[in-house]
């Protein structure tokens, strides 16, 4: 099981949001922290650790539980469609927990266009798209985009403050825009890499 880890002083007994008043940027290295594991670190501005993605197990798991907000993801038929719970009560309500569920696109030869459908718990009954996620094969660019097509976070390859420089490809650039709950875009992005093998 992959597991994402918070810094220590973001735990808390209650399930609740993490989002920001500001646009926030967070530096996503795409390497585990762990000796012979597989996973992601993700740094604020101040240069502390937010998540740690540790899979102790295997690569390509098919079960993450994100620590800070006590989410289960786990793909329960098939590698292109995942679904996410939060706790409720101290338990994972599989009935009324559910709070996302993501499913890959069929993809379309040549466009080289990946993209995931996000339904949120509350639009489960109606079967209403409340997000898009999108990316392009072979490229570490990936695009939150909600039903009105504003763009809630991005990720790009990170460069360097002065010349531009690409840091490599596993350190990655995410932006979140204000008062957007941050571990729901942790938790899409690293079933966005799941889905597409990059965990």
């Amino acid at each position: 099981m992959a597991k994402i880890h918070p810094k220590t002083s973001m735990i808390d007994s209650s399930c609740h949001e993490y989002s920001s008043s500001e646009r926030e940027v967070f530096t996503v290295w795409m390497k585990s922290l762990v000796i012979s594991s597989n996973g992601c670190t993700v740094f604020n501005s101040k240069g502390d650790i937010v998540f740690r993605v540790d899979n102790y197990q295997t690569r390509r798991s098919t079960e993450i539980l994100l620590m800070t907000t006590m989410v289960k993801c786990f793909s329960p038929a098939d590698e292109r469609s995942w679904e996410g719970y939060k706790c409720i009560n101290s338990k994972f309500d599989e009935e009324e927990g559910e709070w996302f569920n993501v499913k890959r696109e069929c993809r379309i030869a040549g466009r080289g266009m990946i993209t995931c459908h996000v339904i949120l718990g509350c639009n489960k009954t109606t079967g209403n798209c409340s997000y898009k996620i999108v990316g392009l094969q072979g490229k570490q660019t990936v695009k939150i985009i909600d039903r009105a097509g504003r763009v809630l976070a991005e990720v790009m390859q990170k460069q360097s403050l002065t010349g531009g420089v690409s840091l490599g490809d596993d350190v990655l650039s995410l932006t979140v825009e204000p008062q957007i709950d941050q571990s729901l875009i942790m938790a899409l992005l690293i079933v966005y890499g799941m889905i597409n093998r990059k965990l």
